[in-house]
């Protein structure tokens, strides 16, 4: 087997891939999305994650709370798949993902290890998001 053609090969593949943040970008947007979209269409199996001690400190019903979710990251999600508001939409999902990370985190301990395979996710998913914010505050703006 010849090694140095396959890595040419290779080569020549990536250099015409799109830029590695632009593959990132679109992961991410293409996840928040399609986490938005099955959250409308099934928002009582994304109920499982609010654990009992949480739901009183909701305003409203875990699954109203699931639906508001599922509509506003559909908007977000679209707007990083289609490069626009890059900057704001990769904000609010690296916080949210960190914030959703912490709270794994605390159900984790509080609960046994419960959600542990959800929280490893999570924090690539984070690590992800906070990634594609740095690429996007590091390049000319993108509003419209």
């Amino acid at each position: 087997m010849d090694f140095d053609a396959i890595g040419a090969r290779l080569s020549a593949i990536a250099a015409r891939a799109p830029r590695p943040a632009s593959i990132a970008r679109v992961a991410l947007g293409s996840m928040v999305f399609a986490a938005g979209v099955h959250k409308l269409l099934d928002p009582l199996a994304w109920t499982v994650y609010v654990v009992d001690w949480l739901a009183p400190l909701l305003v409203v019903s875990p699954v109203v709370f699931m639906l508001v979710n599922g509509v506003l990251e559909i908007g977000f999600g679209a707007a990083l798949v289609a490069d626009r508001f890059t900057a704001i939409a990769s904000a609010v999902a690296a916080v949210s993902l960190t914030a959703t990370c912490l709270y794994l985190s605390l159900v984790f301990v509080l609960e046994g290890g419960l959600f542990g395979d959800v929280l490893a996710r999570d924090v690539g998913l984070a690590g992800l998001a906070w990634a594609v914010l740095v690429d996007a505050l590091s390049r000319p703006s993108r509003t419209g």
